[in-house]
Parts: structure tokens; C-alpha cells; sequence
């Protein structure tokens, strides 16, 4: 199992050795930006231009006062994994330590600060026992360029594991 790596990458910077599916998702982020120095919005954001990364996705609605983030879309791989289907739940409710865990820390990075956040280790939430590594990307988005109003997220499972 590779060694955790908690860290935020500067937009348009590298980002560490990853899985191709999520520096797809990155470098398809970075295109949709309107200008560099301004953030996507879910209006930017059209799936079907990603098909193939669509069942790891994720997308999170932010609450600010008190913060607080809302499963908007899971891919298929997450309610497969997790066997139930999150959508439309406080990921406080679906995951009642997520405060606690060490991805929060990164949820807060991107939503307060439009930091984008890269996580590789153990899963954080219980999970099919079977995935021992995740990797997840969080990346910021807003409405008016400005102010995080949601995350795009991909979260590949068990990314060292063989093809089958």
C-alpha cells in the first residue's frame, strides 16, 4: 500500500503521481475555468463530456454558517461500494465522524479557501472492506467565479489494485 499523502496543489500546478482517471478529471476542471484566476460552476460542468469517469464522481453542495457539505451526485462506484446511495444527505448524517476524519480538513480547504485538495491512503469512511486505497481529488466550483458554492470530487477505490 503506497504511503498517505494529504496535500493542496495551486490551480494549473502539478499534481503528485496519481491515477490517469483523476488528472483527467483535473486537467478537464482547469479547461473549464473561464479565466485563471476565476472557478468553474456547475454550469461549466456538462458529464457527458466525461462519461467514462462518471462512476467515480462525485459532486457536494456547500453550506456555509455553520459549513456543511450535501451529497448532490454519486457515481456508481461509491453506492456500489458504500451499498447505499447518499445522494441528497449532510455528509455529517451519512458519515456521523466525518468532522472528525481527516478528509474534512481537506473539504474546508476547498470550500473556504478554493484550495484543491489531493488525498491518497486508507479509505476515510466505511467502505467495502475489499478497497484498501482511495485516491480523491477535491476541486472547488462557484457560480460567480468567486465564492466555493459546490466541490466536484473523484474518488478512485483501490487504484493499486490489478486489472482484472
Amino acid at each position: 500500500m503506497p504511503d498517505t499523502l494529504f496535500c493542496t496543489v495551486p490551480a494549473g500546478a502539478d499534481l503528485p503521481r496519481c491515477d490517469a482517471r483523476i488528472a483527467a478529471l483535473y486537467h478537464h476542471w482547469l479547461a473549464l475555468r473561464p479565466a485563471a484566476d476565476s472557478l468553474p460552476g456547475r454550469a461549466h460542468l456538462n458529464p457527458m463530456r466525461i462519461p467514462r469517469l462518471l462512476p467515480w464522481l462525485w459532486l457536494a453542495d456547500v453550506q456555509r454558517d455553520p459549513l456543511r457539505f450535501k451529497y448532490r451526485l454519486v457515481g456508481t462506484a461509491h453506492v456500489d461500494a458504500m451499498q447505499s446511495d447518499p445522494t441528497g444527505r449532510w455528509y455529517d448524517d451519512a458519515h456521523p465522524r466525518f468532522r472528525q476524519s481527516s478528509a474534512y480538513a481537506l473539504f474546508q480547504a476547498a470550500a473556504e479557501r478554493a484550495e484543491i485538495s489531493f488525498y491518497r491512503g486508507p479509505p476515510v469512511y466505511v467502505i467495502d472492506a475489499n478497497y484498501k486505497t482511495i485516491e480523491r481529488l477535491i476541486l472547488p466550483m462557484a457560480r460567480d467565479g468567486k465564492t466555493v458554492d459546490m466541490l466536484l470530487g473523484i474518488t478512485v477505490l483501490d487504484p493499486q489494485a490489478p486489472s482484472e
